[in-house]
């Protein structure tokens, strides 16, 4: 089984930042730091005890590998770049060196879904079952949340069900379409129901529009430079028009990437939703309301802009960390991270951000 909640809450004193405490590192050194870089390294010693939990990073594993051939999905063709390699000592190294204690595992991009169900279901299991395996070889490292074979109901509910109560995983993954099909569509309002019945945590991640400009414009070739962001905004201005957030308010739902576009989204939604509810085209819905109950990773460019602009649709319990690994190189994250310790520790929030809104969110 996956690690529970009370066992996560256990392991408090023994996290993230016991690195110092185990005389792993030296007082005044920080996962990630640059040796040169003095200001950075003297963070170290404010740096809270407790578990620190990365939110936002994947697992490549072979049967994921594997069902992308069985399915005729060709990642380069569709994402831009090929999958990055990976191996679990090297997210464990990454891990150390980072100060993360505990990483969330879940499916990258592309969706497992191409027109055949059965075998969208199959290999949905076969992911599920290899990321059990993995998390209960380091259940104090790793959990995930599992795969899913949207846009297929049925399938979806199965796996709901056998992932949860048979395999430990800490909620579900879902992509912002599946195949054209957006989360908020009719279709899946059985899925939602269960999940809101459940209390689940649900991680979305991006995944491209079936239907993209994809020649000479750069946007349609790489899907992480725009594509990503704009299909996660689209998916949750679904979820808020059709009134599945509303509809669903015990779901855990954690939206990536900095909120991606939903910062300077929201008060054109209102306006926008506010008009077709005069006309008649869709029911009235707090906006407000559903979005101070979603959570936000940082996994991205937090510093020196989106942080700020996020906060403006959210507070600061409603933010967790998440690097993207390893679809960002190792080094760059721990420059990115470096830049965020030091703002979050000038804000007072190293704490609440990187481990007590992950100890409630888990």
């Amino acid at each position: 089984m996956g690690m529970k909640r009370r066992d996560f809450l256990k392991l408090g004193g023994m996290g993230a930042f016991s690195l110092l405490a185990m005389g792993v590192l030296a007082a005044g050194e920080i996962p990630g730091a640059m040796a040169a870089d003095r200001r950075i390294a003297k963070q170290a010693v404010r740096l809270p005890l407790g578990r620190k939990v990365d939110f936002h990073s994947h697992a490549i594993l072979p049967s994921y590998i594997k069902g992308m051939e069985e399915l005729g999905i060709d990642p380069v063709a569709e994402e831009g770049y090929p999958l990055p390699k990976w191996s679990v000592e090297g997210h464990l190294a990454f891990m150390a060196n980072m100060g993360i204690d505990y990483s969330v595992l879940s499916l990258p991009t592309p969706h497992i879904y191409r027109g055949d169900t059965g075998l969208s279901r199959k290999v949905a299991r076969s992911i599920n079952e290899e990321m059990a395996a993995l998390c209960r070889r380091y259940p104090q490292q790793f959990g995930f949340v599992a795969t899913l074979p949207f846009p297929d109901a049925e399938g979806s509910l199965a796996e709901i069900r056998y992932s949860l109560e048979e395999l430990g995983a800490l909620g579900v993954k879902v992509p912002s379409n599946a195949d054209g099909v957006y989360l908020g569509d009719p279709k899946l309002e059985e899925v939602f129901a269960e999940l809101n019945r459940r209390k689940a945590l649900v991680i979305l991640h991006p995944s491209p529009a079936r239907e993209l400009p994809r020649e000479q414009v750069v946007t349609g070739k790489v899907m992480a430079l725009f594509e990503y962001p704009a299909d996660t905004t689209r998916a949750v201005l679904n979820l808020l028009a059709s009134g599945t957030l509303a509809s669903n308010p015990e779901i855990r739902l954690v939206v990536p990437h900095c909120g991606s576009f939903l910062p300077y989204m929201k008060s054109r939604a209102k306006a926008m939703f506010a008009m077709l509810v005069n006309l008649g085209m869709m029911e009235p819905v707090d906006v407000d309301s559903c979005l101070a109950r979603l959570y936000f990773d940082l996994a991205g460019d937090p510093m020196p802009e989106a942080m700020d602009m996020l906060l403006a649709i959210t507070d600061t319990e409603h933010i967790i960390y998440g690097s993207d690994y390893p679809y960002v190189a190792a080094p760059i994250l721990q420059k990115k991270k470096a830049a965020l310790d030091i703002a979050l520790a000038e804000r007072g929030q190293l704490a609440q951000v990187y481990v007590q809104n992950a100890e409630s969110l888990l």
